[in-house]
């Protein structure tokens, strides 16, 4: 089995985000990304939680450290499935309309939650 390519902190206290990291790692045939639940005791965090929390995370093997929306399209080209959507958001453009739907998207969690 191979090392994953990358790490991925996650919510495991939001239901959304918790279904969406069931889903991947059921598309993650190839064992690519090392799923960390932020919560869990010996989770490894490379950065405050509570910034982890504010923010979906993502670092490459070499370990670069990406967040938002940069870091779904780090998760997606390492999954088969979505990896043309993946190569897709390297177009700055296309990268920068998926981080505005994702702040969005981190306003309607946050009103949510509240």
């Amino acid at each position: 089995m191979s090392h994953p390519a990358i790490t991925v902190w996650f919510d495991s206290a939001c239901p959304l985000c918790s279904r969406e990291i069931r889903l991947m790692r059921a598309l993650d045939w190839r064992k690519r990304i090392d799923f960390v639940d932020i919560y869990s005791p010996d989770a490894a965090c490379p950065i405050d939680p509570a910034v982890l929390l504010a923010r979906f995370h993502a670092r490459d093997k070499a370990g670069h450290l990406v967040s938002g929306a940069e870091a779904f399209a780090l998760m997606w080209r390492h999954i088969p499935l979505f990896w043309p959507l993946g190569q897709i958001a390297r177009i700055p453009l296309v990268l920068s309309l998926l981080e505005r739907a994702y702040l969005r998207f981190l306003v309607w969690r946050n009103r949510r939650q509240s």
